[in-house]
């Protein structure tokens, strides 16, 4: 078992409920305080975050604490240590790379299903561009990274097959963290983002298959180089 380091100091407490807004149950709020924490790096990989110091930033006891943690734990994102707390587990090697195999299966897939593109998948792919562009101008690399996932997660949807759409959104989670770890680790990598996912709707506009295929596939399979240490 790994040691376990220092208790991190946590993010501000969670505002006062509004008057006449009813308040998710308490063990969701906790749920989703330490999810979006971990999704977004206020939680880094190695934090250990402990019952009492969650309960007092959400404002709730440590029962539902407990609850959320379990939920957390089932989804890979945190190892519960009995009498210490939870640890937030890094992002692996190995995730990273069976998370882009499983995208390069189905992005290239769908990509050559929505050749010929529909006006509308055009037209969204457009939209979160533009979106994309500003969040990364503006610094908002958490934000760019969800932009980045809708991106390709239209393309799937547009394809049309329901269970590789389903399967497409079980890595949303993952996807995000990863996304938002290499933005920050790789701030300059943004703009070829945005230029390969310029060329994807080229591509896709030209009715050019072949070639949305392969930016796809380049695309993706930078987090692999990333996984064996070979960025570029």
């Amino acid at each position: 078992m790994p040691s376990a380091p220092a208790a991190a100091s946590l993010s501000a407490p969670v505002p006062a409920s509004v008057p006449g807004v009813k308040q998710p149950p308490a063990a969701d709020r906790v749920y989703t305080h330490v999810k979006q924490g971990v999704l977004e790096r206020r939680y880094e990989g190695g934090t250990l975050l402990t019952e009492g110091e969650l309960a007092e930033a959400v404002g709730v006891s440590r029962t539902p604490v407990r609850e959320a943690l379990l939920r957390l734990e089932v989804e890979g994102l945190i190892k519960l240590y009995p009498k210490k707390g939870a640890l937030v587990l890094p992002v692996s090697a190995q995730e990273i790379a069976d998370v882009v195999e499983t995208r390069q299966l189905v992005e290239e897939h769908a990509v050559r299903k929505n050749v010929p593109a529909s006006p509308r998948l055009i037209e969204r792919l457009e939209e979160l561009l533009e979106q994309q562009k500003a969040q990364a101008a503006a610094g908002d690399l958490a934000g760019a990274a969800v932009t980045d996932r809708c991106f390709h997660a239209e393309i799937v949807r547009s394809a049309g097959n329901e269970i590789l759409s389903r399967l497409y959104d079980q890595l949303r989670d993952r996807q995000l963290r990863m996304g938002v770890a290499v933005m920050h680790a790789h701030p300059d990598r943004i703009t070829k983002t945005l230029t390969e996912h310029e060329q994807i709707l080229r591509a896709l506009r030209a009715g050019d298959a072949e070639a949305a295929v392969e930016i796809v596939h380049r695309h993706v399979n930078w987090f692999s180089n990333l996984a064996r240490g070979e960025v570029r």
